[in-house]
């Protein structure tokens, strides 16, 4: 086979043929010496040319950067009172407050239904005693809320909790240092406060006061902080149910106890534990990213659910059970006015998953507490008020 022929056979081969498909394309084919590539000199003059590494050492700060905000006020805006005051109320987180607040409310109650008898049919109640004790705890409450999200902060984990902060930091609305020093300022003021109705409990109070004082700024504070240790749910059980029902009691009785207080503080600890625990549930994505250990960041969504829903019935149990036996106090049983909303709540947290649905049944909660509690004030009432009824003079009942 000569040279022409060779020629003619590598022409077919790398000439496309035609065919009946104008679709199928062949590519001509390429020698090797055609193919770019770059001089081993080349590779050596650029690897000279690369400059040496430095290393420096890093010294580590407790700098926290703030991260941009939503919404980028202009440089010339000033707020309005009106605005400063709505936005330190967001950061208080109002919702909370009733937490403390109806504590307050059963263990006065509870005191003054005692002072009612035929001789005294209105009892007596402290109104000084009763208003100096909401304000303290309001103040206790308020620099809690405060002092929780300054320390949310620098973990970094309200940028994961949405729903669990007020972002008045990452908004840029104050600064870190500025809501500590508020936070702590309303914790020293709300202890001065206590302390002065403390003095009409006796020394049970103080005790009370200065627990409930340090588990406030420690329930957030330090690494270590109590929330972060699983504690989160037994801490508020004590101090939003016995705690403050039984100092306020004391403060109204000048210190004198009754045991069946501790009863009717009982359910009070047991909403709040249930509270704290699907506002955990909610927050459970943030809490790990940040390390913080809770109840629901070590158990299953099914056992988180089983522990909420034995709090709520717990709750329930205790006030429905002692109203039962012939000769109780049955007005106790007005309570269960609030099971429709008990049945919403159940039915819509076991449907959900979500930190949204998580934060509605939260608010739900707190919502069902205040309507039980209310309930169980009234009943309380009713209760110490029946007995004087035979023993009105009947010129004072309608005919």
């Amino acid at each position: 086979m000569d040279n022409q022929e060779l020629h003619n056979i590598e022409s077919s081969i790398s000439t496309p043929k035609a065919t009946t498909s104008a679709h199928v394309v062949t590519a001509n084919s390429v020698q090797a010496e055609e193919v770019p590539t770059i001089p081993i000199e080349s590779l050596q003059t650029i690897n000279t040319l690369q400059p040496e590494v430095s290393i420096h050492p890093v010294v580590a700060t407790q700098t926290v950067s703030v991260s941009r905000p939503l919404v980028a006020q202009p440089t010339e805006y000033q707020r309005t009172l009106t605005e400063w005051i709505q936005v330190w109320w967001d950061g208080i987180r109002p919702a909370y407050l009733l937490l403390a607040l109806l504590p307050v409310l059963v263990g006065s109650v509870f005191a003054w239904t005692h002072t009612v008898s035929q001789k005294s049919p209105l009892g007596h109640f402290h109104l000084t005693h009763f208003i100096v004790i909401l304000a303290a705890i309001v103040l206790l409450q308020a620099g809690t809320n405060l002092i929780n999200d300054y320390y949310d902060y620098l973990r970094g984990t309200d940028k994961m909790n949405s729903f669990g902060s007020s972002d008045l930091i990452r908004q840029r609305l104050i600064k870190p240092s500025h809501l500590l020093t508020c936070g702590l300022f309303s914790l020293g003021i709300g202890a001065v406060l206590g302390a002065v109705a403390a003095l009409q409990g006796g020394p049970l109070v103080f005790v009370l006061g200065a627990i409930g004082l340090l588990c406030g700024y420690f329930y957030s504070a330090t690494k270590r902080s109590l929330s972060s240790l699983t504690l989160g749910e037994l801490v508020n059980f004590w101090i939003f149910g016995p705690f403050i029902t039984l100092g306020a009691y004391l403060i109204q009785t000048g210190g004198v106890i009754d045991r069946s207080v501790i009863l009717y503080s009982l359910p009070l600890g047991l909403f709040a534990a249930a509270v704290t625990h699907v506002n955990n549930m909610r927050d459970v994505e943030g809490d790990v990213h940040a390390g913080k250990r809770t109840i629901a960041t070590l158990l299953a969504l099914r056992w988180n659910r089983t522990i909420f829903l034995l709090l709520l019935l717990a709750a329930y149990a205790i006030v429905i059970v002692p109203a039962l036996p012939h000769g109780a106090s049955h007005w106790l049983l007005i309570t269960l006015w609030t099971l429709p909303s008990l049945t919403v709540i159940v039915t819509g947290f076991v449907r959900t998953d979500t930190p949204a649905g998580l934060h509605l049944t939260m608010h739900k909660t707190i919502r069902l507490e205040t309507y039980f509690v209310l309930l169980l004030v009234v009943a309380l009432i009713i209760t110490a008020l029946m007995p004087l009824i035979p023993h009105i003079p009947t010129h004072f009942l309608p005919v």
